[in-house]
């Protein structure tokens, strides 16, 4: 499991990797008390993906951070129920809730979609009522800042590049020896983070305006 950061520069900064059989809010505890421990002071906005207890364990140690789910991994799962001949109908109507230009949109969007496929589909709509407040975080920023949260791509490409040096190995003779080849890889991986996110300047100019408070001190360093 990996943590990633973008700093108040707009860089990417791999803040941990554990590695652990089983998630559990106990284990995320762990891991955000860590954060904490080693420097990370605030996180204003954290972007998942379905990890068990993860909500409960940064509440625990970060209250003020707003959590958003990712939306393609929640469409993802959602598709997983429908047949091949319905796909197109049921993806064309999820967009209208996940491409909605505001909140209210959304929800009347999503209450068309319960309105049409709730019946034969309970699952998908139990799933998205579960998770609407994280699944809609992010329609309280504007584009920039949208762009960034609501999916966990950024994270998912820092792992294709961990994947290149682990899918030819089967077993490691301990957690150590793939600490160090998961280390060696990020070492790489990171000699492209040299610029920061594309459109930085315009997202922490937003940022500065929902969080002020907790940035000020940052943005007049």
């Amino acid at each position: 499991y990996s943590v990633l950061g973008i700093t108040m520069s707009g860089h990417k900064d791999i803040l941990g990797i554990w590695i652990g059989e089983h998630e559990s809010a106990s284990f995320w505890l762990n891991v955000c008390t860590e954060l904490k421990s080693r420097g990370v002071e605030d996180i204003l906005i954290a972007c998942k993906d379905g990890l068990a207890g993860f909500s409960e364990a940064i509440n625990a140690a970060f209250p003020r951070t707003q959590i958003q789910l990712c939306v393609i991994h929640q469409i993802r799962n959602s598709m997983k129920y429908v047949p091949f001949k319905e796909e197109k109908a049921v993806l064309a109507d999820l967009k209208k809730i996940y491409q909605a230009l505001t909140l209210e949109e959304a929800e009347s969007a999503f209450v068309s979609f319960k309105d049409k496929w709730g019946k034969k589909y309970p699952i998908i709509i139990r799933s998205w009522e579960n998770n609407w407040i994280e699944l809609t975080a992010y329609f309280s920023y504007p584009p920039e800042i949208r762009k960034m949260i609501y999916t966990t791509n950024i994270i998912e490409g820092y792992h294709r590049q961990l994947r290149k040096v682990t899918k030819t190995k089967t077993a490691y003779p301990s957690d150590d020896a793939l600490r160090k080849i998961i280390y060696l890889a990020t070492l790489e991986a990171s000699k492209k983070w040299t610029m920061p996110l594309r459109s930085w300047k315009e997202c922490i100019s937003q940022l500065a305006i929902h969080f002020g408070d907790r940035l000020q001190g940052e943005l007049s360093a």
